[in-house]
């Protein structure tokens, strides 16, 4: 297992969008274990592969108190979105240091593959469901700032071009 670098923001790579998962090897496995490590060690509640240059529809999850829940979700897709909204305060592993309020749907239904390349499905709501919105926005090249202003946006480019001279 490997500890992976995470791409910041706003670095071009972040707005690729990911390919789907033709089979999950040991190679899909592989990854998903050092996206895990990675995760935890950051430490965070979510990763997408596009966050660590590897554009493949891969997530690792897990909102758990303890870190002890890991979801893996391979070509996840959300199935339904609940009406309602919430707005939740985000952060991000490729936006360190940055917190801010997103609005969301409230609860959703998805399917993903797991790392034995079972299909299967599952409800989410609270956390669970900004969690797996972020990161399959992710999948997409979208990052959470770009929910933001236009101002706020250009604020933490040029923060985050700062930290990264200094």
């Amino acid at each position: 297992m490997a500890l992976l670098p995470i791409l910041h923001y706003p670095d071009a790579r972040l707005h690729k969008k990911a390919k789907p998962v033709a089979v999950v090897d040991d190679r899909i496995r592989g990854i998903v274990r050092d996206m895990a490590e990675t995760m935890y060690a950051a430490p965070g509640v979510g990763l997408a592969a596009t966050q660590v240059d590897i554009h493949e529809r891969i997530v690792v999850i897990d909102v758990s108190e303890q870190s002890d829940d890991l979801l893996v979700l391979i070509n996840p897709v959300i199935t339904w979105k609940s009406e309602e909204t919430q707005v939740y305060e985000e952060g991000c592993l490729s936006v360190p240091g940055v917190y801010d309020e997103v609005k969301r749907a409230a609860r959703i239904k998805a399917e993903a593959t797991n790392e034995q390349g079972e299909r299967y499905e599952f409800d989410a709501e609270g956390l669970l469901a900004v969690c797996v919105q972020h990161e399959l926005d992710h999948l997409d090249g979208k990052v959470f700032v770009e929910y933001l202003s236009q101002l706020k946006q250009s604020r933490i480019k040029t923060k985050l071009k700062k930290l990264a001279a200094a």
